[in-house]
């Protein structure tokens, strides 16, 4: 192609270079206006690369949250969405590419006039000569579509962030769901066994009966099977308890887990603040803000749509050079689009709907965490109760009537079969105490997953989502364990 072509196209297109930029840079300050460019998402801790502890003999509480929140699969790939949704906000805010177009007629009509150019054969030679056109074109959006795009995309952003925020509370509240199983298979493996040397206690006071001839030997054959039921118990007390500590270490990807002891108190308890002041945490947990954000990114999508009634205005520039004549000339064109039947009428539409629909969400939402939060509240009330009198009264008495008629049985005061019925009255009280236990727990660590954080930070009066997010919802937790 001729230097001088190319030339004269690039004086061209400098002026419409230079209003393209300009544009671009007022589109970026409007996207600034609309997007204040910190993504909630790079506010979280979802580095799973980092170096971990090894799991421990002794697991705490604390230590298993830790290892599943940064080994945890799910986990991970929600970290990951979040990351892609950076490059979306990115692809955002581009500024659309420049079209080149190249554009020959008559090709190879390139000879030089001859003779009289006046004549009807060089006028017919120069009407078919070959014309080169250049041309580049540029879109420029108007409305505000890139502002409105980078915002709705940045308010994505931040609903993934809190789609994690929503998962990471209900894997802490998992773990302590499971870690509370392994602790009271623990208890009931440990009561199983007591209730085994209770067993062969009540073997030993029998036989020495038997040999002194005060009891017929048949007392000493049923106090062998029961002997044998409290064996039966205690495998399966284990098997419960190796089923127990598999389920928690899967959590965070371990087939086998490599922990022999679960630390901490089932018998922890805590005070329960009144109902009203947990129903304002419910406000602030990741579920309710992420209704409310949900409302945010579809006003921003309604945005969108609404800027595309606006049409958007394409600048084209460029030259043509006459291959004969040896000559160049500039052309340019606008082209705008009217917008006389498709005004983005149905979209935005569907978009209107949309924000109804997560206005109705949100309302849903709250409603539901409500009425969650109140059948947990009453049960905790009960489950409380329930396991005062268990502590307080029935364990007490049951241990107390044991001991009473077991000794009475040595000195011949009470029969065999008193003395197996207070024994499996005081096994089936005990493992009863522990279940009421394990429920109490499980209880508080679905009030403390409502709300997002434990529950004495209701007592607290700590007001800041900021704050009550960086608790870990669940009892153990709060405790130390």
């Amino acid at each position: 192609m001729d230097f001088t072509v190319l030339l004269a196209v690039c004086r061209l297109f400098v002026p419409v270079a230079a209003f393209v930029l300009a544009f671009g840079c007022t589109s970026a300050a409007m996207a600034q206006d609309t997007f204040s460019g910190i993504s909630p998402a790079r506010d979280l801790d979802h580095n799973f690369a980092q170096t971990l502890p090894e799991e421990k003999r002794d697991l705490t509480l604390r230590e298993a949250v830790f290892l599943t929140l940064h080994r945890n699969p799910e986990l991970a790939a929600f970290a990951r969405e979040m990351r892609a949704l950076e490059g979306a906000t990115l692809q955002a805010g581009l500024l659309p590419n420049p079209e080149l177009s190249l554009n020959v007629e008559n090709i190879g009509n390139v000879q030089p006039l001859t003779g009289d150019i006046n004549s009807q054969k060089s006028v017919a030679q120069e009407v078919v000569q070959q014309i080169s056109t250049i041309r580049i074109y540029q879109l420029i959006e108007l409305g505000g579509k890139r502002a409105a795009r980078v915002s709705a995309a940045s308010l994505g952003e931040a609903l993934a962030g809190q789609d994690y925020e929503v998962r990471r509370v209900e894997f802490i509240a998992r773990v302590a769901n499971v870690f509370t199983e392994v602790l009271a298979a623990q208890e009931r493996l440990r009561f199983a066994e007591e209730s085994q040397q209770l067993a062969q206690r009540v073997v030993n006071a029998v036989a020495k009966r038997v040999k002194a001839g005060k009891v017929p030997p048949i007392e000493e054959t049923r106090a062998t099977v029961a002997l044998s039921t409290t064996r039966i118990e205690l495998e399966q007390a284990k098997r419960d308890l190796a089923v127990a500590r598999k389920q928690l270490a899967l959590l965070w990807g371990n087939a086998s887990p490599h922990f022999s002891k679960a630390l901490g108190n089932l018998e922890s308890s805590v005070t329960l603040p009144p109902f009203e002041a947990l129903a304002e945490r419910i406000l602030a947990s990741p579920m309710a803000l992420r209704a409310m954000k949900n409302i945010e990114q579809r006003k921003a999508l309604l945005e969108v749509e609404q800027t595309r009634r606006i049409p958007n205005l394409t600048v084209q520039a460029g030259v043509v050079h006459h291959a004969l004549l040896g000559g160049n000339t500039a052309v340019a064109a606008v082209i705008l689009p009217l917008p006389l039947f498709d005004r983005n009428q149905g979209n935005i539409q569907q978009a209107h709907q949309r924000v109804d629909k997560a206005v109705d969400e949100q309302a849903a939402t709250g409603l539901r965490l409500r009425t969650e939060l109140t059948q947990a509240y009453e049960a905790l009330s009960a489950a409380q109760r329930e396991t005062g009198i268990l502590r307080d009264e029935i364990i007490p008495a049951a241990k107390s009537a044991f001991e009473v008629i077991n000794k009475g049985y040595e000195l011949g005061r009470f029969g065999f079969l008193e003395v197996l019925d207070a024994q499996r009255t005081l096994f089936q009280n005990q493992i009863l105490y522990v279940r009421a236990l394990a429920n109490y727990q499980r209880l508080v660590n679905e009030i403390e997953r409502l709300i997002a954080a434990p529950i004495d930070v209701a007592l607290s009066g700590v007001v800041n989502p900021s704050a009550i997010n960086s608790h870990n919802a669940n009892a153990a937790l709060r405790s130390g364990l």
